[in-house]
C-alpha cells in the first residue's frame, strides 16, 4: 500500500523546483524551501516555505522568487559582474540592483509569464518594508529605486503598490542627471558587459563617480613593449587572427586561453568574453585564475572536517506545517490538561522574572528637580518650613539593550513523557513573560525525520556503503515560534511536541549551529541562546558507521565556536543528565518539575545588573 504524502504542498513544491531548473538551464541546481530569508548560492536556490494550506500569497511569492533566481542564474555571469563592480558601497548597491532588474527584464521579454510572478515578489517585499508609507526621497533606498526604474523602462510594466512610490520619489532626480545615458538601455539589455558599462555611467551621472574605482576596460600600461610585440606575434601564430586584434588586451596567449576556458565554463556570451579579455589581466595576474570550481563549502563552520552524507532529505519546517490546525488545538488542550497542577508554580516564577526585568527597565529616579512629578516624600519639609520650595522627581530609563532569547528544545525520543511536557509549558510561559518585557523570543526544536537513518541511510546502502559517510540521518529542525511572531499566534504550535511519533533521534551539534546562525542574522544588540536537553547527541545510524564520539566531538566544536565568537550568550539546562561537561554555563536538574525554576533563575541571572549575583547564578551547579 502506497503511503500518502505528508504534506499536500509537496507536489506543487516539486513541480516548481523542476520548472526553476528548466528556466535556469541548470538541471543540477538544488532547490530547497525554508522559512529563512530566500537566497541563491553556487549550488542552488532557497525559496520561501509553502505551507500545507498553500495560500495564494504563499504560492505567488514562491513562484516569483523562483523565477527571479532562475533568470539571474540564466542571464547573469559572476565574472563579468565582478569585473565591472564599483568599489564604493552605495555605488555597488546601485550597480547590483540594476543588474538584477536587467536579468528580470530580459526574462520578461522572452518569457512574459515571469513578469507577473516577479511583480508578486516585488509587491510582497514592498509591503513588508513599508515602501508605500515613505513620503520623502531621503527615506527611500536609492539603489532599489534605480533597479525599479530600469525594470519599468525596460518592460513598460507598472510597478506594484509601494514599489512605484519608491521609484517615483527618486525618478525625477535620476532622469534629470542620467536621462541621456538611459536612452541606450534597450540596446545593451541583452549584453551584460555593455549594460555594466551603462550602469557605471549612470552611477557617475548621479554624482558617485568617486566610488567606481579604476576603469576595468583601461589597457594595462605596465607591460613591457618588447614582450607585447612578441606576445602579439605568438598570438597570431596560434590563433590565425589578423591585425584587427591589435587593440585587444596586452596579455600572453597562454593567459588568454585560460580566460577563454574559464569564460566558456561560466557560459559567458562571445561579446562578454571579448570584454573580459580586455581588462581581466589587470585584476587577476597570471597564475591566479581558478582552473577548477572551488570545493563545496563545509557542512559546519565549527569543524570543516565534519561530514554529512546527504542533506537532500533534511527538513527545516514550521510547526504548523507538521499538523493540521485542528490537531494542534487538540494537542495543545492535552498539554494544558496534563500540566494543570504545575501552572500555579510556573506562573509565580514567571511573574517573579517579569518583575525583575521590568525593575531594570524603568525604576530609576532623579530627585530635587524644579519640574516633574511632585515628590510626596519631601512634603514634610515644606510643612515644617513654608518657604521651602516644592520638590519634584522624574523617572528615567535605565539602559536596557534590546534582546532576543532563543530556546532550543531537544525533541528526541528520550524526552518523551513528562520531560517534553514540562519543556513545552515552560517555553510557553517564557515566551509570554518575556514578550511582556519587550524581549523577542524564538522557540526551536530539533530531532530527525526517521529512526535508524531514514532515506539518507537507504541511499547510502544503495550506493555501496561508503566508509565513514558522516552524519547518516534525515534532520528535522522545527520552528515553533519565530522571534517576530506574537506569542498568541504561536501558542497552539507547542502542542506539537505531544504528537505521537514526532520525537526520534537527536543530533545536537548541527541543531545548535542552526540556532546560532539564526540568531546571528538578528538585529538585536544582545542575543541569548538557551539549550534544553537530556544528554549527549545520539543517532544510531550515524554512530554505527563512524567513530563512537563523532557527534559528541562536533557538539563540542560548535559550543567552542559559539563561545569563542561571543556574539551569543550560551547557557544550557540538562534534564537528568550532566551537561556541564559540554557547556561552560550549565545547570543540571534531577527532577523535570524543577525545569521552570531553573529556566527562570538562569534568565533572571543573565539580566541581573549585579555582577556578583549574576556570576553566582550562572556558575556550574546542580539543582535538587
Amino acid at each position: 500500500m502506497t503511503k500518502p504524502t505528508d504534506n499536500p504542498a509537496d507536489p506543487f513544491k516539486k513541480a516548481l523546483a523542476e520548472a526553476t531548473k528548466v528556466m535556469a538551464d541548470d538541471p543540477e541546481m538544488t532547490v530547497t524551501y525554508s522559512v529563512d530569508p530566500s537566497g541563491m548560492t553556487k549550488e542552488g536556490v532557497r525559496l520561501p516555505q509553502v505551507s500545507r494550506r498553500m495560500t495564494r500569497d504563499e504560492v505567488l511569492l514562491a513562484r516569483g522568487t523562483a523565477d527571479a533566481f532562475a533568470l539571474r542564474r540564466k542571464f547573469h555571469d559572476d565574472a563579468t559582474a565582478a569585473k565591472y563592480a564599483p568599489t564604493g558601497n552605495l555605488a555597488r548597491e546601485i550597480y547590483e540592483a540594476m543588474e538584477i532588474a536587467r536579468c528580470e527584464a530580459v526574462g520578461a521579454r522572452s518569457m512574459p509569464g515571469t513578469a507577473g510572478n516577479i511583480d508578486a515578489k516585488i509587491g510582497h517585499e514592498a509591503t513588508r518594508k513599508g515602501y508605500a508609507e515613505i513620503t520623502q526621497a531621503a527615506d527611500a533606498p536609492l539603489p532599489i529605486a534605480a533597479g525599479y526604474l530600469v525594470r519599468h523602462l525596460a518592460t513598460g510594466r507598472d510597478l506594484p503598490k509601494g514599489a512605484d512610490n519608491v521609484m517615483n520619489l527618486w525618478r525625477g532626480f535620476i532622469e534629470d542627471h542620467a536621462a541621456e545615458t538611459l536612452q541606450n538601455l534597450d540596446h545593451v539589455l541583452a549584453d551584460q558587459a555593455a549594460f555594466a558599462r551603462l550602469a557605471r555611467k549612470v552611477i557617475a551621472d548621479l554624482g558617485y563617480g568617486d566610488q567606481l574605482g579604476d576603469d576595468p576596460d583601461a589597457p594595462d600600461e605596465d607591460e613591457d613593449s618588447g614582450d607585447d610585440a612578441e606576445n602579439q606575434e605568438e598570438q597570431q601564430d596560434s590563433t590565425g587572427d589578423d591585425d584587427s586584434q591589435e587593440e585587444d588586451s596586452e596579455a600572453s596567449p597562454e593567459q588568454s586561453q585560460e580566460e577563454q576556458q574559464d569564460a566558456s565554463q561560466a557560459q559567458v556570451s562571445e561579446d562578454d568574453m571579448s570584454d573580459m579579455e580586455q581588462g581581466e589581466e589587470a585584476e587577476m595576474p597570471e597564475g591566479e585564475a581558478p582552473m577548477e570550481p572551488p570545493p563545496p563549502a563545509p557542512h559546519s563552520d565549527a569543524d570543516p572536517n565534519y561530514a554529512v552524507y546527504t542533506t537532500d532529505f533534511d527538513e527545516e519546517i514550521r510547526a504548523e506545517d507538521l499538523a493540521e490546525p485542528a490537531e494542534l488545538e487538540r494537542l495543545r488542550a492535552y498539554l494544558d490538561q496534563q500540566l494543570e497542577p504545575l501552572k500555579g508554580a510556573v506562573s509565580r516564577l514567571a511573574n517573579k522574572l517579569q518583575r525583575r526585568l521590568q525593575a531594570q527597565q524603568n525604576r530609576s529616579w532623579e530627585f530635587d528637580l524644579e519640574e516633574g512629578t511632585l515628590d510626596a516624600g519631601r512634603l514634610a519639609r515644606v510643612v515644617a518650613n513654608p518657604t521651602t520650595p516644592l520638590s519634584f522627581k522624574q523617572e528615567k530609563d535605565t539602559e536596557f539593550r534590546d534582546t532576543c532569547v532563543t530556546l532550543l528544545l531537544d525533541n528526541s525520543g528520550s524526552m518523551r513523557g513528562r520531560p517534553i511536557s514540562i519543556a513545552a509549558i515552560c517555553a510557553d510561559v517564557m515566551a509570554r513573560t518575556l514578550e511582556r518585557c519587550s524581549v523577542k523570543v524564538e522557540i526551536l526544536g530539533f530531532t530527525t525525520r526517521a529512526w535508524k537513518g531514514g532515506q539518507s541511510r537507504e541511499r547510502w546502502l544503495a550506493a555501496g556503503r561508503a566508509q565513514q559517510p558522516g552524519r547518516l540521518n534525515d534532520l528535522r529542525h522545527i520552528i515553533y515560534k519565530s522571534a517576530d511572531a506574537p506569542w498568541r499566534r504561536a501558542r497552539p504550535n507547542l502542542g506539537l511536541m505531544m504528537k505521537e511519533g514526532l520525537l526520534k533521534e537527536n543530533i545536537d551539534g548541527e541543531a545548535l549551529e542552526w540556532a546560532h546562525r539564526r540568531m546571528m542574522a538578528r538585529q538585536e544588540q544582545r542575543k541569548i541562546l538557551m539549550v534544553i536537553s537530556d544528554g549527549a547527541p545520539v543517532d544510531d545510524s550515524t554512530l554505527s558507521v563512524n567513530s563512537a564520539n563523532y557527534l559528541e566531538k562536533h557538539l563540542r566544536d560548535v559550543i567552542a565556536m559559539v563561545e569563542r565568537k561571543k556574539a551569543v550568550e550560551l547557557i544550557a539546562i540538562g534534564i537528568g543528565h550532566d551537561v556541564t561537561r559540554y557547556y561552560n554555563r550549565a545547570v543540571t536538574i534531577t527532577d523535570v518539575e524543577q525545569l521552570a525554576g531553573a529556566m527562570t533563575e538562569q534568565l533572571a541571572g543573565l539580566f541581573d545588573t549585579d555582577p556578583r549575583k549574576r556570576a553566582r547564578v550562572l556558575g556550574m551547579r546542580k539543582v535538587g
